[in-house]
C-alpha cells in the first residue's frame, strides 16, 4: 500500500476537500497512473450528493481519467512507464460472462466494478476514482491515450465520448442518413461531433437561441430551437436515429414523433423521474426507443483511436482542485462549454 491524497466527499451535504488515504500497490498486472487530468462528470455530482442513493462515504470520484504510467506490474507488456495511459468508467469486471466475453464490460451480468464508489475485490473497501494524485488499475481497463491530442479534453472522451460514440456505432449512423442530437451539453456537443464525423446529416435540437451558433461551429447542419413547440412539426418523420442526450425532463414522445418508419431514439442522458411514453409514438412507425450506457475496453480504445485519426476532443473548461465545488454549481446552471477538467498539478497546493 502507498499513501495518496485526493479530493473527497465526506457526507451527501459536506463539500469535497482534502483526503489522504491507501492505494494497492500494482500487483503483476496492474498499472499505477500518475494522474495528470480529469474530467467532472454529472456522474460525479450524483454520487458525492448521494442522489442515486448508493453513496458509500468518504467519496473520491472521477472517472474521465488521462495521465502518464509510472510502475507497471510484471506480468504487464500493454504498457511501460513512462507511456500515457487513460482510465474510464470501468476498473474491473468478471470477465467471463457472455457480455465480458464480447468487450462490452459495461453490461457485465454479475455487474462490473466502477471507478468509484463500488466495491473493490482487491481491498474490501469502496474504489476510489481520479479527484487524486494516482490511480491503480489492471492493465486491461487501461487505455492508450493518443499523443497527437490535448490531452486534457481527452479527458472527457472517457466518459461523455464513449456514451456517445458507442450507440452512433451500434445503430451504425453514417452518409445518407439524418441523425438529431436533443440537447447540447457535455454529451451532446460529442454527439454532434461523432454524428458530422460519421458523415450523417446533422441537426441539433436545444432549447438556447444561445447555443445555435455552437452548435452550427460542432458540427450541427441545422439547429432546430424548440422553445417554439411548432418548431418540430416540419421535421415528423425526418429521422433515421436520433440520440437524446437530456437528463432533465422532457417530453420523448415529441422526438418519436420525428422518426422515420424504423427509426430509433437511443437515450444516453438520464431523467431523474420515470418519463411517459405514448404506445403510439412507437406503433405508429414501428419506431423503437432504446438506451445505451458507456461502452466496453475495445469499444473505447477504438473511439479514441477514432479522434486521433479526425482530431476530435471535447470542448473543455480547465480548473484547479480548489475550484471543484464551484463547478459544481456552475453544471448544475449549465454553465460550461461543455466539460469542467481538473488540472490535477493543482492537487498539492490544494
Amino acid at each position: 500500500m502507498f499513501i495518496c491524497t485526493g479530493y473527497a466527499a465526506q457526507s451527501a451535504d459536506a463539500p469535497l476537500a482534502p483526503y489522504t488515504f491507501e492505494r494497492r500497490d500494482p500487483g503483476p498486472t496492474d498499472i499505477e497512473i500518475e494522474i495528470l487530468y480529469c474530467g467532472v462528470c454529472h456522474s460525479d455530482l450524483h454520487t458525492n450528493r448521494n442522489e442515486w442513493h448508493n453513496s458509500v462515504y468518504p467519496t473520491i470520484t472521477g472517472h474521465e481519467v488521462v495521465g502518464r504510467v509510472s510502475r507497471v506490474g510484471s506480468a504487464v507488456t500493454k504498457f511501460k512507464e513512462g507511456d500515457l495511459a487513460g482510465v474510464g468508467c470501468l476498473v474491473d469486471s468478471c470477465r467471463t460472462c457472455e457480455n465480458c466475453a464480447v468487450g462490452l464490460e459495461q453490461y457485465c451480468i454479475p455487474g462490473a466494478t466502477g471507478t468509484y464508489n463500488s466495491p473493490d475485490k482487491h481491498t474490501g473497501k469502496m474504489t476510489y476514482g481520479g479527484y487524486s494524485k494516482a490511480i491503480v488499475v489492471d492493465d486491461y481497463f487501461a487505455l492508450k491515450i493518443p499523443t497527437n491530442l490535448d490531452l486534457a479534453a481527452v479527458a472527457p472522451l472517457l466518459c461523455a465520448g464513449i456514451t456517445t460514440y458507442s450507440p452512433l456505432r451500434h445503430w451504425k449512423v453514417g452518409p445518407g442518413q439524418t441523425v438529431g442530437v436533443v440537447g447540447l451539453g457535455g454529451l451532446g456537443h460529442m454527439g454532434v461531433k461523432f454524428a458530422r464525423a460519421f458523415g450523417a446529416h446533422v441537426v441539433l435540437f436545444t432549447t438556447s437561441e444561445s447555443k445555435r451558433a455552437d452548435g452550427e461551429r460542432l458540427g450541427a447542419h441545422e439547429v432546430v430551437v424548440t422553445r417554439d413547440p411548432d418548431a418540430l412539426k416540419p421535421w415528423a418523420g425526418k429521422f433515421d436515429f436520433i440520440l437524446d442526450c437530456v437528463s432533465a425532463d422532457h417530453n420523448i414522445n415529441a422526438y418519436l414523433n420525428l422518426l422515420r418508419r424504423d427509426g430509433t431514439l437511443c437515450l444516453v442522458g438520464a431523467p431523474e423521474n420515470p418519463q411517459p411514453i405514448a404506445a403510439f409514438s412507437l406503433l405508429g412507425g414501428r419506431h423503437s426507443l432504446a438506451g445505451s450506457g458507456i461502452g466496453g475496453l475495445p469499444e473505447t480504445q477504438e473511439m479514441l483511436d477514432f479522434c486521433a485519426e479526425h482530431g476530435i476532443t471535447s470542448d473543455i473548461e480547465m480548473i484547479s482542485i480548489d475550484q471543484i465545488n464551484t463547478a459544481y454549481e456552475r453544471m448544475l446552471k449549465s454553465d460550461v462549454k461543455y466539460r469542467f477538467v481538473i488540472d490535477m498539478a493543482t492537487l498539492p497546493a490544494a
